[in-house]
């Protein structure tokens, strides 16, 4: 687990509230406050989760963490800390698959629709949250499994529909990234929390 960056997205106690679950479902968890874990070669990790907004990966950093994805380590995250993270590399918004890039009317009530069948959405029904929307840009090598749509203003003269979770391969790992997630409070609306945790799983190749 790789936390810190922005503290606005409070990632001490957004991912401190998922530690019991994945120590229950069988992890043994390693947990870094600092990027120097991404400095040389990473361990045969199952998973990494990361919630670090903002922030700056080195060339170095960026090869040990994609070199990890791509052999086969899962990755995963929620909102800023996975989908507004390392702006700078253009490496790593390839591999995630997706970049924040607005939420217009910053916390406004907004709808979730679930779009597929997989595995982290399944019996999720659509529901309403009020939070940032993310705005997001997005390629497509993702699998979609829920989006959310902005309604037309100005500037914008149509319904914009975007991902809001979603999951991708790269090389032969797995990742797994959910747009919402702004504080804790998001993280435990029941939905969202079960889509992470299922995510997660998934990501590691244990779902």
């Amino acid at each position: 687990m790789v936390r810190g960056g922005w503290d606005g997205h409070s990632p001490v106690e957004a991912t401190d509230a998922f530690l019991p679950f994945l120590r229950s479902s069988g992890f043994a968890v390693d947990v870094s406050d600092s990027l120097e874990v991404y400095n040389s070669s990473l361990p045969a990790y199952d998973l990494v989760v990361q919630c670090w907004s903002d922030g700056e990966l080195t060339e170095e950093q960026f090869g040990c963490l994609e070199g990890a994805v791509r052999s086969g380590t899962g990755l995963a995250g929620w909102h800023g800390g996975l989908v507004d993270a390392f702006r700078h590399s253009r490496g790593y918004m390839r591999m995630v698959g997706g970049q924040f890039v607005a939420h217009p009317g910053d916390f406004v009530e907004h709808r979730v629709d679930v779009v597929s069948t997989h595995p982290v959405v399944a019996g999720v029904r659509g529901f309403t949250v009020r939070t940032e929307q993310y705005w997001v840009l997005t390629d497509g090598l993702n699998d979609v499994h829920a989006t959310t749509t902005f309604a037309p203003e100005d500037p914008w003269h149509a319904p914009l529909t975007v991902p809001a979770v979603w999951t991708r391969r790269w090389g032969a790992g797995r990742i797994f990234a959910c747009t919402l997630g702004h504080a804790p409070q998001d993280l435990a609306v029941p939905q969202v929390r079960t889509m992470v945790e299922r995510g997660m799983l998934w990501a590691a190749g244990r779902s």
